[in-house]
This record gives structure tokens, C-alpha cells and sequence, in this order.
């Protein structure tokens, strides 16, 4: 979850990031502490024997956690594979070939079987609903391709653009917003104009510009250096610029001193919003992008008209701070969630009435909601669970999803209708709109992030990179999740 200044969530990674630079600077050399100490050399050496022996003693604690953990995992995918319609032998395969080495050829087996495995929800849905599988070198057919690094402190929110050759943008705490390029993996632009943590970025629905809300209370639009493609536009080519024009307040630094990639800084928004008395943590363009919402810690959200920056409605009725806001990709509606345990449906599209809906499900701090096809809204909170939501009722939810762990931004694939489910865990796990678990990202010391992930955007443009990801470890991680064609029944 975004943050600025102490965010719930992010205090005890700080708390360990902090504690651990304090335990760097403190970690001298025997040499340095002789030097230094006044204790007699005999007294320094015994404590340096028994120091040496706890470390140890740790080591060895650490190691022992680890694979305790590892079993665990293991546990949890059997149990998730036998939910899944998976028979108990092919499951229990893959276990006895973790916990001994003796059994390496079952768990050869049991890989090469999983492998080649289509991954089916166990019965389909009734009047036609669409059915997918997964296919890939994996169990779960997902593949970490691509690393974009460059922020210095977490990255709160990733957000992909439209057009037939999109970007990647990312908002973080190091008070920067960055334009990254798909194919090449690298930084295009870099926007400086906020005073506070970047907790949420989005691109306009068919313009260059880009919309940043940020812990200095305020939102900015900005325009892009970058050629974007606007919808149904054909461009000349499909190759980021390493460069572009020039805009007002911005200018070129070389990257790395390498003179043909060149990085584009814009210092200064178009617009500038005000009006909230506390930390934005998101903000989103409404359908047309001739207005936008943002949603902030003072409880309220405020929509905003593009052309005159004036407010045209504050939507007030949370009892406690907003954790984001997202707007429906064609309809004017908007859904807003909370600290409250609560979310709450905006429907602008009458511009005389607006209407609201309040959705109680959830038992903690409901930590986003996005829409999906269908007249859904996919609900995801810090109690552990997703549920899934027809905006027609919304007394009971139709499907409900519960995890090990927390639940941050999810997204919805609007081609597959794929959920993918960052958490706190450092997991991202995928189901389909019926509650059924359909794969889960790799998530190891080579491949996945190494703290909780914040948020996760999906790509349904291109086919070798359809998800990122990004977390509190500074990552923004690109996948690619092997979907095969959609059968229906």
C-alpha cells in the first residue's frame, strides 16, 4: 500500500530496512573495536568467540526457517492442486520429490508431467462462460522475462499505456515517476515534479499525458516527451525512442554516460490539482478523459474537470481514509475503497444524479477494487481475501477468494479475465472470476520480488510481456503468462 512519511503496511519493512543499515554501521572489524575498547584483551577475545558462536547458532536457525518455509509452500500448492481438480498422486509426486533427494526421479517425473499440463478450472461455467487454460515451461506457465530497475525506494503502482506499442509507467517513493520502454527495457523519461512519495500513475485513455497523485497533496498532469500511440492509430514504428522533443521545463540527461540512450526529465506539470487536505493515494481518468478522480487520506475524493482544473463533485461518505480509486474503463463510474472496510460504486452517467452504492464485505481495510467484464467489481483487502461482485446485487458476492496473506492493487485482464493477486507475502497469485486458481508467479531468490508486492498491470497488447508487477524491493518485474486460446462452453 502507498504511503508517506509511517504507511501502515510499510512499517515494518522500514522498520527492518532501517535496523539493518543500523547493523552495517555497527559491525566493526576486531581491529577497530581493539582500538577503541578499554575491556582487557583476554575479556575481547572471549567475547568475541561467544559473538561468533550465536552467529552461527543464528545461521543455522535462518537455514532451518528457510526450508520449513519452502515445505510449507509445497503444502500449499497441494492442497491449491487438489482444490484444482488435480488427482492427489500427481500433487503428492512433486512433494516426496522436495523432501528427499532419494526420490529425485518422481520429482523429475512429477516436473515433466506438470509441465506439459493444461490447467483447467474443474467444471465450467454454465450459459456459455468463458472457459481459459495456461500452457508453458512451468507448472503454472508463467515466466519471468524482464527486470526494469532504477527507482531508489519502493514502487507503489505500475500502469501500462494503450496503443499498438505500449509503455510502462511507475510511481514510487522516491518521489519520481518513470517511463519505461517494453521492448528494450529501459528508462525514457523521469517526471520530478512532486514534493512527496508518487503513490499512483495513469495514462490517459488516449492522449500523451499522464496523471501522478502524490503524499504532497496534490495531483499533476504532465505530458510525455514520448511518442504515444493513440487509439486506433497506426504508428511508423513500433521501437521506443530513446529521446524526444523537448517540452517546457524539461530537459535530456545521458544515462549511464552512453550517448545514444538518452533520458528525458520534466520538471513541471501542465496542470496542478489541489484541494485535498491530506496524502493522495491514487487518482484515475475517468471514461474520455475529460475528468479525473483522485482519492485521498482526508476520506474524500474528489472529480476533477481536465480543462478548467475546477472540482465538480467531492465525494465524501468513508469513515476513514481512501486506499485507492478506479474508474470504469467506458462508463462513467468510478469505485473508491477505504480504511473503512468498505468500497463504495460512483456512477456519473447522469450528469444531474449521481448514485452510490456501499459494498460490505469485508472484515479489514479493503486496499483496492477494479472492475471487471461483465458488470463486476473484484474487491481485494488486507483480510486475506478477494471477492468478486455483481453491481447489480451487491449484497452477496459470487465468489470469494481466500489467501495466506494480505491483498494490495490487483488487476483484472480485460481480454481473459484473469485476477492477478499481489501480496504481502511477496506472492501474485492468478484466478479466474469464479474463484478458481489458475497459476502463481515463480517466487525465488533468481525470479520474483523479495518483499511484499504492491501492485501488478496487465499487457494484453503484446504477447511476450503480459504482466508486470512491482513491490516495496524497488523491482518492477515484466512476466509472461502463456495463455492459450479462450475456449468456450
Amino acid at each position: 500500500m502507498p504511503m508517506e512519511g509511517n504507511l501502515k503496511k510499510g512499517t515494518k519493512q522500514r522498520l527492518s530496512i532501517r535496523s539493518s543499515r543500523l547493523q552495517e554501521a555497527d559491525m566493526r572489524t576486531p581491529r577497530m573495536a581493539e582500538e577503541e575498547s578499554i575491556l582487557p584483551p583476554e575479556m575481547r577475545s572471549k567475547i568475541w568467540k561467544l559473538f561468533r558462536q550465536i552467529e552461527r547458532e543464528l545461521e543455522g536457525m535462518y537455514e532451518e526457517n528457510i526450508g520449513l518455509q519452502q515445505k510449507v509452500e509445497i503444502l500449499t500448492d497441494k492442497l491449491d492442486a487438489i482444490q484444482s481438480g488435480k488427482s492427489f498422486s500427481e500433487a503428492g509426486a512433486s512433494i516426496d520429490g522436495a523432501e528427499s533427494s532419494s526420490k529425485l526421479s518422481v520429482k523429475s517425473k512429477a516436473s515433466s508431467q506438470l509441465s506439459q499440463l493444461i490447467l483447467k478450472p474443474k467444471a465450467k461455467g454454465a450459459g456459455g462462460k468463458t472457459v481459459f487454460s495456461f500452457k508453458g515451461t512451468s507448472s503454472t506457465g508463467c515466466q519471468l522475462m524482464h527486470h526494469y530497475n532504477g527507482h531508489s525506494d519502493g514502487v507503489w503502482e505500475v500502469s501500462v499505456s494503450r496503443g499498438d506499442a505500449p509503455l510502462l509507467a511507475t510511481a514510487s517513493a522516491d518521489r519520481t515517476a518513470r517511463l519505461w520502454c517494453i521492448e528494450t527495457h529501459s528508462c525514457v523519461l523521469q517526471y520530478l515534479g512532486h514534493l512527496g512519495s508518487v503513490n499512483s500513475v495513469r495514462f490517459h485513455p488516449s492522449e500523451p499525458l499522464l496523471l501522478t497523485a502524490s503524499g504532497d497533496n496534490t495531483a499533476h498532469v504532465w505530458k510525455s516527451n514520448v511518442s504515444l500511440p493513440t487509439i486506433g492509430q497506426q504508428p511508423e514504428s513500433k521501437s521506443c525512442p530513446s529521446s524526444g522533443d523537448d517540452l517546457d521545463g524539461s530537459d535530456k540527461e545521458e544515462i549511464d554516460g552512453t550517448e545514444s540512450e538518452n533520458i528525458i526529465y520534466v520538471k513541471a506539470p501542465q496542470v496542478m490539482l489541489e484541494g485535498h487536505t491530506s496524502v493522495l493515494i491514487a487518482a484515475d481518468w475517468l471514461a474520455g478523459g475529460k475528468q479525473l478522480v483522485t482519492a485521498s487520506w482526508d476520506r474524500t475524493a474528489n472529480l476533477y474537470d481536465l480543462e478548467t482544473s475546477a472540482v465538480v463533485h467531492s465525494l465524501t461518505g468513508h469513515d476513514q481514509e481512501l486506499t485507492h480509486a478506479c474508474a470504469h474503463p467506458t462508463q462513467k463510474m468510478v469505485v473508491t475503497s477505504s480504511m473503512d472496510t468498505t468500497f463504495r460504486l460512483w456512477d456519473f452517467r447522469d450528469p444531474s444524479i449521481h448514485s452510490v452504492n456501499v459494498f460490505q464485505g469485508h472484515t479489514d481495510s479493503v486496499t483496492s477494487a477494479a472492475f471487471a467484464s461483465g458488470d463486476k467489481v473484484v474487491s481485494g483487502s488486507d483480510d486475506r481475501t478477494v471477492k468478486v461482485w455483481d453491481l447489480k446485487n451487491m449484497r452477496t458476492p459470487l465468489a470469494m477468494i481466500r489467501t495466506d496473506s494480505p491483498v494490495n492493487r490487483l488487476s483484472v485482464s480485460p481480454t481473459s479475465n484473469i485476477m492477478a493477486i499481489p501480496q504481502d507475502n511477496r506472492n501474485i497469485r492468478l484466478y479466474d472470476l469464479n474463484g478458481v486458481r489458475v497459476g502463481r508467479l515463480p517466487r525465488s531468490n533468481r525470479q520474483g520480488h523479495h518483499r511484499m508486492v504492491c501492485c501488478t498491470a496487465w499487457n494484453d497488447e503484446t504477447a511476450s510481456c503480459n504482466l508486470f508487477s512491482c513491490g516495496f524491493d524497488r523491482q518492477v518485474l515484466g512476466w509472461h503468462v502463456g495463455m492459450s486460446q479462450l475456449v468456450t462452453s
